[in-house]
């Protein structure tokens, strides 16, 4: 068995954002060695989530006003009056609670096992960020091990 890790990193440039991972995680995947194993995809935020859902433009742009509706941005959280670093975010704080900082992905004969329709997306829930990261941990037999 093997452990292999690698750093992603991306800006975000709303509020909001649904970026979609799949082929930068796929690329680094053929490239890591490891034929059969899982993958895990997170993100060490506490204002940013991994999400697997459908990738398409509609329906992004659903989640993202859903979300805007569940917690509002300036709808009075107490954290916005107090944020160690001086973001009011405290909507994005709660939104985070409903989604996860990691998703496991089997990897099977080097590719990713995601259904048809299924993609990898980074949720930034307080945005713009010039600078955010994805972490890539991939666990499995390589090859050679076989």
């Amino acid at each position: 068995m093997r452990l292999v890790r690698h750093a992603l990193t991306l800006e975000t440039t709303t509020p909001i954002a649904f970026v979609d991972l799949s082929d930068r995680v796929r690329d680094w995947v053929a490239t890591a060695g490891i034929r059969d194993g899982l993958l895990v995809v997170g993100t060490l935020h506490t204002t940013a989530r991994i999400a697997i859902n459908e990738r398409e433009p509609k329906l992004q742009g659903d989640m993202t006003r859903f979300l805007e509706r569940l917690a509002p941005k300036g709808a009075g959280y107490a954290h916005d009056h107090g944020a160690l670093d001086g973001r009011d975010n405290g909507h994005a704080h709660l939104l985070s609670l409903f989604l996860n900082t990691t998703e496991t992905i089997p990897v099977v004969r080097g590719e990713l096992e995601l259904g048809t329709w299924q993609a990898v997306f980074f949720v930034e829930l307080d945005g713009p960020r010039p600078q955010r990261e994805v972490r890539l941990t991939l666990l499995g037999e390589s090859p050679a091990e076989r």
